[in-house]
């Protein structure tokens, strides 16, 4: 039987590839990977214990947080916290941020960490997939100087990691250091993130279109056009296309990363700047599918290369299997 890989010793291995770093990145890798098994104890446990509803609070989009939204945030936080290689979390439930310098064992860390941590939290109570998205930046200033705006709103190219956990059927961290994606299963048996998926590819082209079609009267002209397109009978290019989208940005990803597709969320009449976070969801999800062979575009501009203006800056979002990103944006481009 062949021997499991574990996280740890992938990590290790790899470590070659960031002369830069000596070790730093794989422990803040590791310290990520420790606060997903905690968090994922608690999902699991979801229903049996008082981890559902909501706190009573709303975070900075004035959205309600459920309690497990604040538990995944104050573990992630704990864990690199403790780890002492990171220096500022920028965190969905955050609004400025928590800088880690004033600690001792922080003071001296190289590394920014952008993180949602309960990515698709209202589906949690109804026992659907969750997950946990991060991206990790090397600060440009010099260690002992105080932290800059340029430090914390860098371009999605500048990324030396990101990745996701989806708590589904198993639980699954993906990651990229620039160097293709490899997935990892946690085997509960033995408390580790074992290889289970190493180099995935996104096919180039695929069948599956994810989008809240319940927002379908105030897309843009050019993406109604193209859900029309995807429901259409046509035996050459296999459609109509299979609609999938189960309102957990990582569980969509996930599963059109494994079998091609295309993740769609527009900008709107109610949203014009679009929806999701460009820092802790898009630009990480981005990386992952660029690596993989897919494509991530706003419509307009690559996710990666936008100048951020602000930690919680919303951006309209097209990513996954090349060709049918492009078929979205010739769409976008005739209407």
């Amino acid at each position: 039987m062949k021997s499991l890989k574990t996280l740890g010793q992938f990590i290790i291995e790899k470590q070659t590839d960031f002369p830069y770093a000596k070790g730093e990145l794989s422990r803040l890798l590791r310290d990520i990977g420790i606060a997903a098994k905690i968090v994922n104890r608690e999902v699991n446990k979801a229903g049996l214990v008082d981890i559902l509803g909501t706190v009573g609070d709303t975070n900075v989009f004035g959205e309600n947080q459920k309690k497990l939204d604040v538990y995944a945030d104050e573990q992630f936080i704990a864990a690199l916290k403790d780890g002492g290689e990171c220096c500022f979390v920028a965190s969905e439930e955050q609004e400025e941020g928590v800088e880690l310098t004033d600690t001792g064992i922080s003071k001296n860390a190289k590394y920014i960490v952008c993180i949602d941590p309960l990515d698709g939290s209202s589906n949690i109570e109804v026992n659907v997939s969750v997950g946990t998205i991060f991206s990790i930046y090397r600060r440009i200033s010099q260690v002992g100087e105080a932290l800059t705006q340029e430090d914390l709103l860098q371009t999605g190219l500048r990324q030396v990691a990101a990745g996701y956990i989806i708590y589904g059927s198993s639980t699954m961290l993906v990651y990229t250091t620039g160097k293709g994606v490899n997935g990892f299963t946690l085997d509960p048996s033995i408390g580790e993130f074992c290889l289970s998926h190493p180099n995935m590819k996104i096919p180039q082209q695929g069948h599956i279109y994810s989008v809240n079609e319940g927002n379908y009267l105030k897309f843009p002209q050019g993406i109604k056009n193209y859900i029309k397109y995807c429901q259409e009978e046509d035996a050459g290019t296999n459609r109509p296309y299979t609609s999938r989208y189960i309102g957990s940005m990582v569980a969509d990803i996930h599963r059109n990363l494994l079998l091609g597709g295309v993740f769609i969320y527009p900008q709107t009449a109610l949203q014009p700047k679009g929806k999701l976070r460009l820092m802790y969801e898009c630009n990480p999800i981005a990386f992952i599918i660029e690596q993989a062979g897919g494509k991530a575009t706003t419509g307009t501009e690559r996710i990666l290369e936008i100048a951020p203006e602000e930690l919680h800056q919303r951006v309209p979002a097209i990513l996954g299997s090349t060709d049918m990103v492009n078929k979205v944006l010739e769409f976008l481009d005739k209407s």
